[in-house]
């Protein structure tokens, strides 16, 4: 049993189910380039009135994440303040293109350091999953059609919306959001004069033959457009190839 008044210890405070895996998605929100997942770190012992360090590292054999494409390096220590018997672990993910089509998983284990022990293997390790993959909701069907990542992707830059209900009664609204999205695929070039606040943008590396759309907080990010060769007219160009309609 550990008690109160024992040599001080560190541990991860997880729940139940993050003490499994810690599930993060960049897929909703492809304007970040980055953000930071806070891993709830606890004390077992007496708080002390001065600054303590813990560390921690990455399980590289067991991560299939790469240290600086798909997560900034860990530091050397991490803080507990005075007085202060809980914190946070701040790792920080980055939203790079192959997170649209896998996951990717980090194992972070808590380690010994001259202010704390980790007297308990079990609680010491944390599972990170990470990815910008989407995936088809039960109610795409119904109101748009047939679906791709892409689409889905651009039904939410165009609507701010990230799902629609199945009730019949709220077809009037359901529609109103799938029209923004077609507005939006009718005419890109348009669109993104028309919304300057979204900070979306377009440019193009082959004089014209083709754009890319991206927000301009995460350039990296982009979607394809093509002219379509019968009508003339710029399309999105989705996963598999395939013009979004």
């Amino acid at each position: 049993m550990i008690t109160y008044n024992h040599n001080a210890g560190i541990y991860f405070n997880l729940s139940k189910n993050e003490r499994d895996s810690i599930v993060y998605s960049f897929a909703y929100d492809i304007t970040k380039s980055s953000d930071t997942i806070n891993i709830p770190v606890s004390i077992s012992g007496l708080r002390e009135n001065r600054d303590r360090v813990y560390q921690a590292y990455v399980e590289t054999d067991s991560s299939s994440a790469q240290e600086g494409l798909h997560y900034k390096k860990l530091e050397e220590g991490y803080a507990i303040s005075a007085g202060e018997g809980k914190g946070f672990l701040p790792f920080i993910v980055y939203n790079t293109p192959d997170l649209e089509e896998n996951s990717v998983s980090v194992i972070i284990k808590l380690k010994e350091s001259s202010d704390f022990n980790v007297d308990n293997p079990q609680i010491i390790r944390a599972k990170v999953v990470f990815s910008a993959r989407l995936e088809e909701p039960i109610w795409w069907s119904m109101w748009l059609g047939e679906y791709s990542r892409t689409k889905h992707q651009l039904f939410i830059i165009a609507t701010d919306q990230t799902s629609l209900t199945m009730d019949g009664l709220d077809a009037p609204k359901n529609l109103y959001f799938v029209d923004l999205l077609r507005i939006m695929l009718n005419n890109p070039f348009e669109w993104v004069n028309k919304n300057p606040e979204k900070g979306y943008l377009l440019r193009t590396d082959d004089n014209g033959i083709t754009y890319k759309f991206y927000h301009k907080d995460n350039p990296e990010r982009t979607i394809l457009l093509r002219k379509n060769a019968g009508t003339g007219v710029f399309q999105f160009i989705d996963e598999l190839g395939k013009e979004v309609r």
